[in-house]
């Protein structure tokens, strides 16, 4: 019988924490260090694979997301209504998963003695970044936001991973992006038909690598938590399910409060209505972990159960399901910030606000597919001092989140798609 790839990666999680817990009790200490040298390079293997595809999937997710938002060919006026209701959502999303994680610290309760060995362990120029982070903020809000336009794209998207580049850098190309989609989807759709198929082709085959690279998943997590075990013990693992518990109960206000609200004062709907509609459409996107594998229910959920109008609802779900991703953004937000704090790495107001414009982007941009958002998170720890490769702390867990973060994801797009078709049947 084929194991699933998320069941894979648990079993991957709980190898590599029962060899790291045996090692570190069986094996005298001056040992352990070649031992890790071995185990290591493993789940580095796994990481590279990841950040190789970064730039292209995050430039081409963005302007493909981007310009299907605002073509004025299809349903031009909903689809600038759809992108400023998914800025405003998502941005409302990501306030909370960042403010909370500020308020409750989770990743504080670490050990001086556990943080010291993680920073010497995940990242040895960890210092230069933290170099990198002081000359940041010696400069001030409007500087920052003059780097966020970029003078050169091409050199922050090369220099993306160098923690001595004081430039724009992701949010730089994050930017670009978003400016190329604007323009193509105002542009004559004869002229850019070439440029948007190359992009959609970009994407297609990024998306094909990273699943290469998530096949090596149940094996490189193994590695990546076996260092960090033999190394830090269990004492990691408590700080974990702090953070799982913090971002399934921030998931589910946001479901629940945000989305209320929003049907009962803005759409004039029954919340409890809406919810009952939506039972099979919110398990089947909590047992794929897919907005995309999603859809198909959706539109069935949107036309048979709602009876919202059809050109609308498939409009709006078809474009959610890759650019509405409201528990992306937010769980981002959350884990970004999480890890940061278990580095001990201070972000200032500036820094924070950083984040959630990234996050709110990359909510924009981010693949309807389990892990699609990895590769944008690692690239974001970079950019704060973090390093990307912290990232396995929480794989292991990682999925039962996807599942619970895709089921906001869908259910936001449809209630966007009831708050649209609520306010065009009131026009």
């Amino acid at each position: 019988m084929k194991i699933k790839l998320h069941t894979a990666i648990f079993i991957g999680m709980v190898f590599g924490v029962l060899c790291g817990i045996v090692v570190r009790n069986t094996v005298t200490a001056d040992i352990i260090p070649e031992i890790v040298s071995w185990i290591k390079p493993i789940g580095e293997l796994f990481l590279r694979m990841i950040f190789m595809m970064v730039i292209p999937l995050v430039v081409s997710a963005l302007i493909l997301g981007v310009a299907d938002f605002g073509d004025v060919s299809r349903l031009g006026k909903i689809g600038w209504k759809m992108f400023v209701y998914t800025l405003i959502v998502t941005g409302i999303s990501v306030l909370l998963g960042i403010a909370s994680t500020a308020i409750i610290k989770p990743g504080s309760y670490l050990s001086e003695k556990d943080r010291s060995s993680i920073q010497s362990q995940f990242n040895a120029d960890i210092q230069k970044q933290r170099e990198n982070i002081k000359k940041v903020e010696k400069q001030n809000f409007l500087q920052t936001i003059v780097k966020i336009v970029p003078k050169n794209p091409l050199e922050d998207m090369v220099r993306a991973f160098d923690t001595s580049y004081t430039g724009g850098g992701l949010l730089a190309v994050m930017f670009f992006a978003l400016i190329l989609g604007i323009a193509m989807s105002n542009s004559p759709p004869e002229k850019v038909e070439g440029l948007k198929s190359a992009l959609e082709g970009l994407y297609e085959i990024t998306m094909r690598v990273i699943g290469y690279a998530m096949k090596l998943a149940p094996v490189g997590v193994a590695s990546l938590l076996f260092v960090l075990t033999v190394n830090t013990g269990l004492s990691i693992l408590g700080t974990l399910l702090g953070y799982m518990a913090l971002v399934l109960s921030v998931l589910a206000l946001h479901l629940f409060g945000t989305y209320s609200i929003i049907l009962k004062f803005f759409c004039n709907m029954s919340p409890r209505y809406f919810f009952k509609q939506n039972t099979e459409l919110m398990l089947t996107a909590f047992t794929t972990s897919s907005s995309n594998a999603s859809l198909p229910t959706a539109l069935k959920t949107a036309n048979e159960k709602l009876k919202l109008p059809k050109d609308i609802s498939h409009f709006v779900l078809t474009i959610g399901s890759t650019a509405n991703q409201n528990g992306t953004a937010l769980y981002e937000g959350i884990t970004i910030l999480f890890l940061a704090q278990c580095f001990g790495v201070h972000l200032d107001l500036t820094q924070q606000i950083t984040v959630v414009l990234v996050s709110i982007l990359a909510g924009m941009g981010t693949a309807g597919v389990p892990g699609g958002s990895i590769p944008v998170m690692m690239l974001i720890l970079d950019s704060i001092g973090v390093p990307g490769e912290s990232i396995a702390i929480i794989l292991g867990v990682d999925r039962i989140l996807d599942m619970s973060r895709t089921v906001l994801n869908v259910t936001g797009d449809m209630t966007a798609a009831v708050y649209i078709s609520h306010t065009e049947r009131n026009n």
